[in-house]
């Protein structure tokens, strides 16, 4: 992996992360396209790189940390259905994060759902996810476990979730940022503790790689948390429905039609 690649891709994530269009998805897809082999450290590279997210998260909204430990304590409910089968399904995801034509379908399945989810939960009575109590936060959770389906989303599947139960979009999406955290960074750990475990080592080219790639994706993702809050906000979900629907029928066209997504 190159410098640039490592650039190409923390962007991708910064700017996919917290949206509800798949971070996972495009980062298949994008390292697809630039060719890079599926070794073990490109694997760690698109897991590790998280923790620069979740760092946006934690600037952004620091303030929400020091407010009680019942936020702790439903982050944790909330993060407990998905670490769970996570664990459990291990092999089967990962056999499936090597499938582009899965990550296609996934898209275009998520973008019609989110064409029609304004009009569904139209009626919300939470504006501020600190309001939420532990049986919501547990069925959040449940919803985030769609999200082990590569191309799904986790942003999207945990804001429906949000917002099955009365969250205004704007508190079901900030309420999927702060469950971000304990599952982004469980997955990083884990990983690298598996990297580890196999036998690998890293280069110091490659932790120069791990470095870069965790600042880029920290400040894009500063700024793509803002900027999605103020498009949620204003004009709700429909844009990101039909971006998901033109780029996964793009891919699938493109993979029924036996071309390769290999372009660069």
């Amino acid at each position: 992996m190159s410098y640039l690649e490592a650039i190409v891709l923390a962007i991708i994530e910064g700017l996919t992360e917290f949206l509800p269009v798949s971070s996972t998805g495009h980062m298949i897809i994008g390292t697809a396209l630039m060719g890079l082999e599926s070794s073990d450290f490109v694997k760690l590279f698109t897991i590790f790189i998280q923790l620069g997210t979740i760092l946006s998260v934690l600037v952004l909204y620091w303030k929400r940390f020091f407010k009680s430990l019942d936020f702790y304590y439903k982050l944790a409910v909330a993060a407990i259905p998905a670490s769970i089968l996570g664990f459990v399904f291990n092999d089967v995801i990962d056999s499936l994060l090597e499938s582009p034509l899965m990550v296609a379908v996934m898209l275009v399945v998520g973008g019609v759902i989110l064409l029609f989810v304004d009009k569904w939960f139209n009626k919300p009575k939470i504006a501020n996810s600190d309001d939420i109590s532990f049986k919501q936060a547990f069925i959040i959770g449940c919803y985030q476990c769609l999200a082990l389906i590569p191309g799904t989303s986790r942003s999207a599947s945990t804001i429906i979730g949000g917002m099955t139960q009365k969250l205004t979009r704007k508190a079901a999406a900030e309420f999927s940022f702060f469950l971000a955290i304990p599952m982004m960074l469980g997955a990083s750990l884990v990983k690298l503790y598996n990297f580890f475990k196999e036998g690998n080592t890293i280069s110091s080219q490659e932790i120069n790689l791990l470095i870069l790639g965790n600042v880029v994706g920290f400040i894009v993702a500063i700024v793509a948390i803002k900027t999605f809050i103020d498009i949620l906000t204003k004009y709700g979900f429909k844009a990101f429905g039909w971006y998901r629907i033109v780029l996964g029928m793009v891919i699938i066209v493109m993979l029924l039609g036996g071309h390769s997504l290999q372009m660069i």
